[in-house]
């Protein structure tokens, strides 16, 4: 008796643990630096000077900083995000599949964008510019297909399906796969267009070193970078 009782005991907290409505916005979030970071790439490279080797060096080291959040970002969602769904979901198995053949998208417009990047960052030379700028124009767009339909469809699925654990382990994952020193510029990348009630839930989902760290370094730092990365815009 103590056994069965146990075991539907176990099974309640399980059902539970998948069925419970967690906060999916700080998703959103993050997807708004993506969309404004894909943006003022593209805008940026296109305005630089033939043969300005030095704004060249800026922006393509911002690039490789933006092209690694993504990856990491994206590789925590093929690693985490799509099996539960794919275990849990019935109707909506294509939106999953859908979402997964977006990745590979964006993954291989990245790729293009990171061959096109050492031409123009050895010489800055106009042809070279161009084909970089081409590149990042068509990420963007495969970019912004999928996060605007991962925010209206695929979301609110899995603010139903996914636990608390399986949704974290999301951010877990960046956190490890990404460099320290990078944490927060992609935290200020985050942060940048927040309102003040999701600047204050996303601090305040970190540990208070972290925090403290933020406002004592990065969040100064960040407006340094930011201001070298964009000039004048």
């Amino acid at each position: 008796m103590e056994n069965t009782n146990a075991a539907k005991a176990q099974q309640t907290t399980t059902a539970n643990d998948t069925t419970a409505t967690i906060d999916t916005h700080g998703m959103t979030v993050i997807h708004r630096g993506l969309r404004r970071e894909s943006r003022l790439l593209a805008q940026l490279v296109s305005e630089v000077a033939p043969g300005d080797t030095a704004r060249a060096a800026v922006l393509a080291a911002h690039l490789r900083d933006y092209l690694m959040g993504l990856h990491n970002h994206h590789h925590g969602e093929d690693e985490h995000l799509w099996p539960a769904l794919l275990s849990r979901v019935d109707l909506e198995t294509d939106l999953v599949l859908r979402m997964e053949a977006q990745h590979e998208r964006i993954a291989a417009s990245m790729t293009r964008a990171e061959a096109a990047l050492p031409a123009w960052e050895s010489g800055a030379g106009e042809d070279a510019r161009d084909a970089l700028v081409a590149a990042l124009v068509d990420h963007r767009a495969v970019l912004v297909e999928h996060l605007d339909e991962e925010e209206t469809e695929l979301l609110p699925l899995a603010a139903r399906l996914v636990t608390q654990r399986e949704w974290d382990a999301m951010g877990e994952h960046f956190q490890n796969a990404t460099p320290k020193p990078k944490l927060l510029l992609f935290l200020g990348i985050t942060l940048e267009e927040a309102t003040p009630e999701e600047r204050a839930a996303m601090l305040g989902g970190l540990p208070w070193f972290a925090r403290g760290l933020w406002y004592a370094i990065g969040r100064p730092q960040y407006t340094r970078h930011m201001r070298a990365v964009r000039g004048a815009a």
